[in-house]
């Protein structure tokens, strides 16, 4: 259960990554679309869960490698934009969220009963 402090940093963090996604063309890789998902922030505030969404984007696995590359360099841009919002600037993990995939499993495999039936 996160508290209250969890969420309001973690909302900051997603806006502002999204903004820095869109400025740096991070949100259209390989004729794909990156989005975030969720931002699941560590109760003592340090460590930051980034849960990205690819849609269509070639080579998911190769990107969630080099974004994890440029972490550093992401967080220096987020505590630029946040230095007055929070104290200490999490440390940025990235994730796939691959719930979306899931979704569109699950709805093929709905049609194909629905077909059968």
């Amino acid at each position: 259960m996160q508290t209250t402090k969890q969420k309001k940093v973690a909302s900051v963090i997603r806006e502002t990554l999204s903004e820095i996604f869109q400025r740096q063309n991070l949100s259209m890789v390989n004729g794909g679309m990156v989005t975030i998902s969720e931002v699941a922030v560590s109760p003592d505030l340090l460590i930051a869960k980034v849960y990205l969404s690819l849609f269509q984007v070639k080579q998911p696995k190769e990107f969630m490698k080099e974004l994890e590359k440029h972490s550093p360099e992401l967080r220096h841009q987020l505590g630029n934009k946040i230095r007055n919002q929070v104290r200490r600037i999490p440390e940025l993990h990235f994730y796939l969220d691959e719930t979306m995939d899931q979704v569109f499993r699950l709805e093929e495999i709905f049609k194909q009963i629905k077909k059968s039936d």
